[in-house]
């Protein structure tokens, strides 16, 4: 991987939460100056600055979407990392106002004070996500025709029908790599503001001749993740409730497939687009290049923290806006970062687990799925 010339003062917006602060190691060791924009949110952050963030990052508690904490944050900055924003696909759909003012507006104003201000970085990378595709890209098992099938609808669901069928012929579509051609189908309010953050920050940097990557994680998993926020990565809930000795729920029949990338990969991949003038205003998946059940993250998981006996718990219970498969293809991230992931499912998890010893989460799984309940998000 290369490095800089110089080193570089790098602001990480959201930058105190499980990827950002990652990241801001990552930055920190390679010699950089790293400034972090958070407000520390409590559903994330239930104890206020995170004992994790290193001291050696200058820390700005304020929100995204002020103006003057904004302007404050740009002046001298060379990069931006755009990471803030509301995370969790059930909790969108239900916080619409707060969902698209934080991810969308927030974006908006980031971009505003940038040339208000005339704060124009050499860079700007965006976090941006997997869940803008919807489902993913599949091939019929019987006729052979490609298919970007729309989300399930909820009849069917109720059903237990979770698989998806081909409109030609009605075979079973089996789900293949996803590439970045693939046209979104955006099904929840997360996924909404995402597209508008990434949409954003791409329309800026042509417009004022800004160098922007948007990064389309998939599902990002390791230590730091938020425990007891039950909206965040599926990885972290299932840990939520088996260091509590409870057996992790598992939606649908936990046949659906994903794409689990360590965030220590997630890193890298910031590292190389930081650098590599090839991912200017592209739009690249990250993912960890090897698809997983999700019945088998919970089965790894468990075993990692020594609790076989809490076998996954499959509910058949569906939850609106929720895809089948989707895992990704990592033929772009290789051609234009010399991207390609090092961190296996087996070694992520045992690390993963490793943090969990010392680690207390409150369970609210039950909680997110009665929230959900009440607005008819889930059955």
């Amino acid at each position: 991987m290369t490095t800089s010339a110089r080193p570089k003062q790098i602001l990480i917006t959201g930058g105190a939460g499980f990827v950002g602060s990652h990241l801001a190691d990552g930055l920190l060791a390679a010699g950089h100056a790293v400034r972090v924009l958070d407000d520390l949110t409590p559903q994330v952050h239930q104890g206020g600055i995170p004992d994790y963030l290193s001291p050696q990052v200058e820390l700005v508690q304020g929100d995204v979407r002020d103006p003057n904490r904004l302007r404050e944050v740009l002046a001298g900055v060379d990069v931006v990392f755009h990471f803030a924003a509301t995370v969790g696909v059930g909790q969108s759909m239900y916080e619409i106002s707060r969902y698209m003012s934080v991810n969308t507006q927030g974006t908006a104003e980031l971009l505003q004070a940038m040339l208000d201000n005339k704060s124009f970085p050499q860079k700007l990378i965006v976090a941006s996500s997997m869940s803008i595709y919807g489902e993913g890209a599949y091939l019929c098992s019987d006729c052979g025709q490609s298919a970007f099938p729309s989300v399930r609808p909820v009849a069917q669901l109720r059903q237990s029908q979770w698989e998806l069928h081909c409109t030609a012929c009605g075979g079973v579509l089996r789900p293949q790599a996803t590439s970045e051609t693939k046209p979104s189908e955006i099904n929840s309010v997360y996924a909404l503001s995402k597209r508008d953050q990434e949409e954003l920050c791409l329309i800026f940097g042509r417009t004022y001749g800004i160098p922007v990557t948007a990064l389309r994680f998939f599902n990002i998993y390791g230590t730091r993740q938020a425990l007891s926020n039950p909206y965040t990565g599926v990885a972290a809930i299932f840990a939520a409730r088996l260091i509590n000795d409870q057996a992790p729920l598992v939606f649908e029949d936990g046949e659906q497939m994903r794409d689990f990338v360590h965030v220590h990969d997630i890193v890298r991949a910031n590292l190389l687009a930081m650098e590599r003038p090839e991912s200017n205003d592209r739009v690249i998946n990250i993912g960890g290049g090897v698809p997983i059940t999700i019945r088998r993250v919970a089965e790894i998981l468990a075993a990692a923290l020594g609790k076989q006996e809490l076998a996954p718990v499959i509910t058949h219970k569906y939850r609106a806006g929720d895809i089948r498969h989707c895992f990704a293809d990592l033929t772009c991230a290789g051609r234009l970062l010399g991207y390609a992931p090092q961190v296996t499912h087996e070694q992520g998890f045992r690390e993963l687990a490793a943090w969990l010893a010392g680690q207390q989460a409150e369970d609210k799984a039950e909680t997110m799925l009665q929230e959900l309940s009440t607005y008819g998000l889930t059955a």
